[in-house]
């Protein structure tokens, strides 16, 4: 029995419990790459729904708009009734094949920081890069499925997917850290010593600290009061913490990291992987399997990337792939420019099937994962709810929006203008993401979140400017100083 206990480790509880969360990320990319084989069985003349362009782009933008909606349902979740809860809930929408962009939303708001909250610090990196590789795997099963099999069949695979993420969540336990949150500290160690072991004692104990300091600081909000004071304190609440480094800061940093993820070209080789191929590369190529072979590709890279990712730190990993992509679009750009006024002095399917397959490596090894990544280690405890909810509404318009662009960019400023568009888009967000992010590969988050504030917290700082009981400060003590920007 003791052998037994031996052989399940700190590190396979983990890993058990990442695979619950990443199966739940899946869901964007089956979502996203079912669209691929729909709007082509959709578009063929013996269609019994038939569709053209505009009604394609939206149906292929649909899953990011109700993705939007399921940002601000995910916040409120999480805070309330755990990020078990809201895993679970998130799955629902995906099984019943209705609005699956709730799914998504609620995912995005709550991967990345559950696995972060899970997982050690030295192999928090790795964890988090699965959130990609299950996406590309999700990708390459949906759109394997969509080349051979009808958009029902593939619908029903996806269906059974989720069922089984389904039961891995309701295994997985509650968050340590919004147990600490809670005031449930017995169960808050007992969870963490059951997914780390008896090493990690340090992170644990300031976890709690860190956690009773802002109990204690807020400890009158459950003091009866009336709508309207419940309402000034919000105020005052909202007003302080906005001003603080440790909120805005993160906030700042994953707006331009979201927006590097979803104009990298990730969106065009996804629901409109077919469009991409045939205006690089050209219309006398295999389509399925040159598809199959994109996503082949985006799956090693994902692997590759594990494996970098926990050597190379992460604003060295974010500058060379956010680089290498801006250097693959301009590229991209500059040839098909070159091909559509025909003054290319020698031309070949290999050439634009390369330059697709750079991006593709750029894109799998960092400009997406690397958002997922950092999302999961720079939010700090207090607000990893409302600032990751904020966060990823951006993540969630930009991709709508971008989805939804891409047949008008298309036919407007052609593949060259667009991916020029796309390239500025990341050069100013590499810039501003650069200059804000700290490094923190092997950190933990509470190291993190001291370096953002600028120092440790103190129940002085909270008390005067992070807890709510700042407005019972200011119209009960006169004398008092004006609140700290921290």
């Amino acid at each position: 029995m003791s052998k037994r206990k031996e052989r399940i480790t700190p590190f396979t509880k983990q890993c058990f419990v990442t695979l619950g969360v990443s199966l739940n990320m899946a869901a964007a990319g089956l979502v996203m790459g079912f669209t691929t084989g729909l709007l082509q069985q959709l578009r063929a003349p013996d269609s019994s729904i038939p569709v053209d362009d505009s009604s394609g782009s939206w149906i292929a933008a649909l899953p990011g708009l109700t993705l939007v909606a399921g940002n601000f349902i995910a916040p409120s979740i999480i805070a309330r009734y755990g990020r078990k809860s809201a895993n679970l809930i998130s799955i629902i929408p995906l099984i019943i094949g209705f609005i699956q962009g709730l799914c998504m939303g609620m995912a995005t708001s709550l991967g990345s920081a559950l696995i972060g909250e899970y997982s050690s610090p030295n192999n928090r990196g790795a964890f988090l890069m699965t959130i990609s590789a299950s996406i590309a795997i999700s990708v390459l099963a949906v759109h394997t499925m969509g080349s051979y099999l009808s958009w029902k069949i593939t619908a029903l695979i996806c269906g059974i997917i989720a069922l089984v993420d389904l039961v891995i969540v309701f295994l997985s336990p509650e968050s340590p850290s919004w147990l600490a949150e809670q005031g449930r500290y017995e169960e808050c160690r007992k969870i963490y010593r059951w997914l780390r072991g008896n090493n990690e004692e340090e992170e644990l104990k300031r976890m709690i600290e860190a956690s009773i300091i802002i109990k204690e600081a807020q400890a009158d909000i459950n003091v009866p009061k009336s709508i309207v004071k419940k309402l000034k304190l919000n105020l005052v609440y909202f007003s302080t913490t906005v001003q603080k480094k440790e909120f805005i800061k993160p906030i700042i940093i994953m707006i331009h990291i979201y927006t590097i993820a979803q104009w990298s070209g990730v969106n065009l080789m996804v629901p409109y992987a077919i469009d991409l191929f045939h205006k690089v590369v050209g219309r006398d190529v295999n389509i399925p399997l040159n598809i199959i072979a994109l996503d082949s590709h985006r799956i090693i890279a994902n692997i590759l990337a594990v494996y970098i990712i926990k050597k190379m730190k992460r604003r060295t990993m974010l500058l060379a792939t956010t680089t290498l992509n801006i250097f693959a679009l301009i590229t991209t750009a500059g040839y098909t420019y070159a091909k559509e006024n025909h003054v290319l002095p020698f031309d070949s399917p290999i050439i634009g099937t390369l330059l697709i397959h750079i991006m593709m490596f750029a894109i799998a090894t960092g400009t997406l994962p690397l958002c997922f990544i950092i999302a999961g280690e720079i939010f700090p405890l207090e607000f990893r709810s409302l600032a990751g909810g904020i966060s990823v509404l951006f993540y969630s318009t930009h991709l709508f929006v971008s989805v939804k662009t891409i047949p008008n960019f298309l036919a407007t400023l052609g593949i060259h203008g667009t991916y020029l568009l796309y390239s500025i888009i990341l050069a100013y967000c590499l810039i501003v993401s650069a200059y804000f992010l700290p490094e923190t590969k092997d950190r933990t988050l509470q190291d993190i979140e001291d370096e953002f504030r600028g120092r440790k917290l103190t129940i002085e700082e909270l008390k005067s400017v992070q807890s709510l009981t700042s407005w019972k400060n200011l119209n009960h003590d006169r004398r008092c100083s004006t609140p700290v920007v921290v």
